[in-house]
């Protein structure tokens, strides 16, 4: 097994933090790794992505051009990787910044509205939680547990007043992914 994801949207969203995070998480739980991050010189609200490959066998190589899964935070991310998600691959969608229909019809699709979910904890900065269990909602690559494990052992101590609300957000984003629209 082994699964490329990229995690696209503006600097500050915590976009290189979900993709450490996964790499962390994956790195602990004996897999292969590797996490490559790219932001524009703006930093935050400048673009910023980062590539993740969890493999149970060594990486041959760490480029991605067909990603297996792809979490789009805003319009240009969408814009930009939806022809790009390999067929059969999931995009997730931050439905709270993106209401454009993906076209495609061989990818699995997860509208899920990150910014609302973070906001109902307090701030929207954790957005990226969300999106992160939505993602292991529909392809768990990694478990909860490990997501939960990771964010203990690796969030800076300065911030370990926000492990909880980071849980909590991760939690809420698994289950509104698996909630059917409309419910």
């Amino acid at each position: 097994m082994e699964t490329s994801i990229v995690i696209s949207g503006f600097g500050g969203q915590g976009v290189l933090f979900a993709g450490q995070l996964l790499a962390y998480a994956g790195m602990d739980s004996g897999y292969h790794v590797t996490w490559i991050p790219s932001y524009g010189p703006e930093m935050r609200g400048g673009t910023a992505n980062c590539t993740v490959i969890i493999s149970q066998e060594a990486i041959g190589a760490p480029i991605v051009s067909r990603p297996d899964i792809v979490i789009a935070l805003n319009l240009p991310s969408f814009e930009k990787y939806e022809d790009l998600v390999k067929p059969g691959g999931l995009f997730v969608v931050n439905s709270s910044l993106v209401d454009t229909p993906v076209t495609r019809t061989d990818i699995d699709v997860v509208y899920v509205p990150v910014n609302e979910i973070a906001e109902t904890y307090g701030t929207n900065k954790m957005l990226n939680m969300a999106a992160l269990g939505a993602l292991l909602a529909h392809r768990p690559v990694l478990t909860l547990a490990a997501l939960e494990e990771a964010l203990r052992d690796h969030l800076p101590a300065s911030k370990a007043a926000l492990i909880e609300g980071n849980i909590a957000v991760l939690l809420q984003g698994h289950a509104q992914a698996l909630t059917p629209a409309g419910e």
